[in-house]
């Protein structure tokens, strides 16, 4: 882990108060990932092909915890106590990285889920693609 997901405060202190995610808003995410960086004149080495080169780092890292597990165990894995501590903070890692480049290119968050998810619904009409794990080309 390295940049600003090695530098990201885990756990709880009282400068931080705890996050749940049914109140805190990704606009209030993204400010804090900035205020971090910021804080560390990080900015400067944060460009989009960094930055997207560190995401896809750190999902390599999450992706590691399942490797050779079949579907069913990764489950099993998601679920274990320490592994799950620590698959929680390969995923905190990913969107920290996934956030601050939304921050540094301007994109915004919300637009663009909304945006994909409609470009989804379009491609993969229930109808034809309701338990099906088809490419859309297929359908």
């Amino acid at each position: 882990m390295t940049g600003i997901a090695a530098g990201w405060p885990c756990g709880h202190s009282s400068a931080m108060p705890s996050l749940t995610d049914s109140t805190t808003t990704v606009s209030e995410l993204r400010e804090r990932v900035l205020a971090f960086v910021r804080e560390r004149d990080w900015e400067q080495f944060h460009s989009p092909k960094n930055l997207s080169m560190a995401l896809s780092a750190e999902a390599g890292e999450l992706m590691e915890h399942f490797l050779w597990s079949s579907p069913d165990e990764s489950r099993k894995i998601a679920m274990e106590g320490a592994k799950r501590a620590k698959i929680a903070e390969e995923l905190a890692d990913v969107v920290i990285y996934a956030l601050e480049f939304a921050n540094a290119t301007g994109l915004d968050v919300a637009a663009s889920i909304e945006s994909k998810i409609a470009a989804n619904a379009r491609k993969y009409p229930v109808e034809k693609a309701r338990g099906r794990s088809a490419k859309y080309t297929e359908l």
